[in-house]
């Protein structure tokens, strides 16, 4: 038997706890940095995030100031601003290439602009921060005139500042369930920066505080499911004030990589309920929304999208191109129920999923809607009446759960809010319950009242009920604060003193033999949304569909196309609802085109 050494054992035992200790105080600086940490929700009565997708400083600064403050929303989620690499596509965004606040957004004094801008106008700003990687590319020339190659970054980032992982060609991700594949090799050849060491999380965290310095709010930290949650929690100790923190930690059937991981550094965006939304509305039946799955993370730490950037260009998602107003009323419910904090995409129209902003970068909106191929979703009538709806109802719970089928549900929101849902293509008519205080409530999915007249329907609620009508595939939602009586844009179609006027549809769709295209609308007129009594459009003037409409002189009214099948099915065109407004006199005609 070997002879043993005192020395050499004392020396062991300690070494073993020196290295135990080191363990203690790493999870003492986690717990620590948990602890330290900002509510995981952000703070305030307006909660309700844009994610304002590829719009310039200058722009975002001039909407928080004509519509985003004054709506009630709390945070805009900018692009972003670092340098990144050249090039048109949308994600060149998300390849930086220095901490340089110059990009294709616009420069620093420009971002910073915006920033005190949008504080000034009641709205604070979310930044889309970049902590896993850099660039994408062998080398090149950032968009500031920074030169790069792909494991140097002069005077940030060389080689040894970067995981070079091994396990697979080309250090890329294969095995998503290898957790240290996952969070040590490349994510598409992105250039992995060793969140592990003590430099990198230092230069990191100078970022940060630069932008923190600039007055941004919090950081939506992008593919934060490839940094271990442990170095998330060390950069944010080293952060100078602790803003609100939104991680993309997208879940993975079988994966080790889990969602609750994360929750310890701030809210963890929980792409599982998105999955749900989608499949829902598209197929398996809302009622099956009334409480959170058990897997998914707290309401207090979730982020929670109908649809962002990333999901609206793999079809993991509902979008505004999706048929049958599901993305409207998916909205409606996200902003409706409690269940986390709700982000809402403000994006633009794309043929293909590489294409950058539209105008030059330049946001542009139009009353209700957007202008030169941008969306403006945050401006849809039923968006901002929700966001208003969400401000008034706060935390109240959810009450008066109702599902009369599996595609119809509505529910309260203590006593303070009420919405019903109707994802089915006929009518529905009910008596609901409610806890709402009696009297005359504005129906806010048409939009905000404006003074004390609704910018569509008015429901009185007496006694704990009151009787409404939902047309197909629409809802309602009411909230104390929101009275008034019924405006010209009601589901009733509204009345005129000045008498009616013609208006003349004309549709440019392609369809196939035994397709007919029809529209409807919020009007008496046009059938009150009900695809079965839709007016049909006259295919002689092929592939022009035609059709004249008396409606009220000068009332604003919603539309939409929709193709009926030969089979008898019902097809709508992609969201947002269409809105003109009737001539005074004569005639107007309106000339659109599928989409």
């Amino acid at each position: 038997m070997a002879r043993k050494h005192p020395q050499r054992v004392r020396l062991l035992k300690l070494v073993l706890a020196m290295a135990a200790l080191r363990v203690m105080l790493s999870l003492l600086v986690v717990a620590f940095c948990a602890l330290m940490r900002v509510n995981s929700a952000p703070s305030g009565n307006k909660t309700v995030i844009i994610q304002i997708f590829e719009w310039s400083w200058d722009s975002v600064a001039a909407e928080c100031t004509n519509f985003i403050g004054p709506a009630g929303y709390g945070f805009v989620q900018v692009s972003p601003p670092a340098e990144h690499i050249q090039g048109a596509q949308w994600w060149t965004d998300y390849q930086p290439v220095s901490y340089t606040l110059t990009s294709k957004r616009g420069n620093r004094s420009q971002f910073a602009n915006m920033i005190s801008t949008c504080h000034a106008a009641g709205v604070k700003v979310i930044v889309d921060t970049l902590w896993n990687h850099m660039a994408g590319i062998e080398s090149g020339t950032g968009v500031g005139g920074s030169s790069f190659t792909h494991y140097n970054y002069p005077g940030i980032y060389q080689n040894q500042d970067f995981h070079h992982c091994g396990l697979e060609s080309g250090d890329d991700i294969v095995n998503y369930s290898n957790r240290v594949e996952v969070q040590t090799c490349e994510l598409v050849n992105l250039a992995d920066l060793a969140t592990d060491t003590d430099y990198v999380r230092g230069r990191l965290a100078t970022y940060g505080n630069d932008l923190l310095s600039l007055g941004a709010d919090g950081f939506r930290l992008d593919a934060a499911k490839h940094i271990p949650a442990g170095d998330i929690s060390n950069i944010l100790g080293r952060l100078t004030t602790r803003p609100y923190i939104s991680q993309e930690v997208i879940w993975g059937s079988g994966e080790p990589i889990q969602p609750s991981e994360y929750v310890g550094n701030g809210d963890v965006q929980e792409f599982r309920y998105t999955t749900a939304l989608k499949n829902a509305f598209q197929s398996n039946g809302i009622s099956s929304l009334q409480n959170p799955d058990a897997s998914w993370v707290s309401s207090s730490t979730a982020n929670v999208f109908v649809a962002n950037h990333d999901t609206e260009r793999n079809g993991n998602s509902l979008s505004s191109t999706s048929p049958s107003n599901t993305y409207v009323l998916a909205t409606i419910f996200s902003l409706a129920h409690p269940y986390g904090t709700p982000t809402i995409l403000s994006s633009y129209s794309f043929s293909n999923t590489d294409a950058g902003a539209p105008n030059n970068g330049v946001g542009t909106c139009s009353g209700s809607g957007g202008a030169n191929g941008w969306l403006c979703q945050h401006r849809w009538p039923a968006f901002a009446g929700l966001v208003a709806f969400r401000n008034a109802v706060g935390s109240a719970a959810l009450t008066n759960w109702r599902s009369d089928s599996s595609q119809r549900i509505a529910f309260g929101r203590g006593a303070l809010g009420f919405v019903a849902i109707n994802n089915q293509d006929d009518a529905w008519s009910a008596t609901f319950s409610t806890s709402l205080p009696a009297g005359t409530y504005c129906d806010v999915v048409a939009g905000k009242p404006t003074g004390t007249t609704c910018a569509g329907a008015a429901y009185t609620v007496s006694g704990g009920t009151f009787s409404a009508t939902i047309s197909g595939r629409n809802a309602l939602a009411l909230y104390v604060g929101a009275s008034g009586t019924p405006g010209t844009g009601t589901g009733g179609g509204g009345g005129s003193s000045n008498g009616t006027v013609t208006v003349n549809f004309a549709e440019n769709a392609t369809t196939t033999f035994g397709d007919n295209i029809f529209v409807t609308g919020n009007l008496t007129q046009l059938g009150s949304w009900a695809p079965a009594s839709s007016i049909a459009l006259s295919s002689a003037d092929y592939p022009v569909w035609k059709a004249s409409v008396s409606v009220p002189a000068g009332v604003t009214f919603q539309y939409k196309y929709i193709r009926k099948t030969a089979s008898g099915g019902v097809v709508w065109e992609s969201d947002p609802n269409r809105s003109a407004t009737a001539p005074s006199s004569g005639s107007s005609t309106l000339n659109d085109s599928w989409r």
